[in-house]
């Protein structure tokens, strides 16, 4: 199929929210796109969703057309530099760029893909979701490690974070075989941005966070009636 057209919607407005107890900003567009039919068709008649061994992601993802990419990240450049403050000097590196879709059950499920995760602790890396099939589907969830408080897991907070949550398990066992959706005694969810269609959202790699998963409208692995979202990653290095 040839590459999708894909236009910026020029009346667009950036909801800037502080979330947590640490205050941190995230972005919300809404109606990003003038119209995303055109990226999703393309991701429905791409081939190429395979399994995602790079990560813990439990799902199949195929990459994003390079000229969609490319628009949204034009788009959204200065108002993530502006929003997190990046140094003048750095200079932005995209990074993984792919449609993707949830596609295991809780019982394929390992240890790791239920519990809240966080991307990387680099200071200046940033997810920007877009929610592309009609609702409903699961909310992206933010949460807080209730044993050390944090709900971003920077550099100098990794070593501590990554020992208590194995003390934890190793005193409390496992978490139960299931998605993690709401609040248990080792994090609490403490605020939830909604699955829009067309709706765009930023926030910083390091914020511990999952999906929301609705186990009866997520786990598909077709593009045209499955959780379909665009996950871009950038670094400014």
């Amino acid at each position: 199929m040839q590459e999708p057209s894909f236009l910026i919607n020029p009346n667009i407005k950036a909801e800037i929210i502080q979330i947590g107890t640490e205050q941190t900003p995230i972005i919300i567009i809404d109606d990003i796109a003038v119209d995303n039919t055109d990226v999703i068709n393309y991701a429905c008649t791409t081939s190429n969703f395979s399994d995602d061994t790079a990560t813990f992601y439990p799902g199949k993802r195929s990459p994003l057309p390079q000229p969609y990419v490319i628009t949204i990240l034009q788009a959204v450049y200065q108002g993530i530099c502006q929003v997190y403050q990046v140094p003048i000097e750095l200079n932005l590196v995209p990074l993984d760029n792919n449609y993707s879709l949830l596609t295991k059950t809780e019982g394929e499920l390992k240890l790791l893909q239920r519990m809240p995760h966080f991307d990387t602790s680099a200071p200046y890396h940033f997810a920007v979701l877009h929610y592309l099939n009609p609702a409903p589907h699961g909310n992206t969830g933010f949460f807080r490690h209730i044993p050390t408080g944090y709900e971003r897991i920077q550099d100098d907070r990794v070593d501590q974070y990554i020992n208590s949550a194995k003390e934890y398990v190793a005193k409390n066992g496992d978490p139960i075989q299931n998605y993690v959706t709401c609040s248990d005694k080792h994090y609490e969810l403490y605020y939830e941005v909604e699955y829009k269609p067309n709706r765009l959202v930023i926030y910083p790699g390091n914020l511990l966070h999952s999906t929301i998963v609705k186990t009866q409208t997520d786990i598909d692995s077709s593009p045209y009636t499955g959780r379909l979202t665009a996950n871009m990653f950038v670094d400014f290095q």
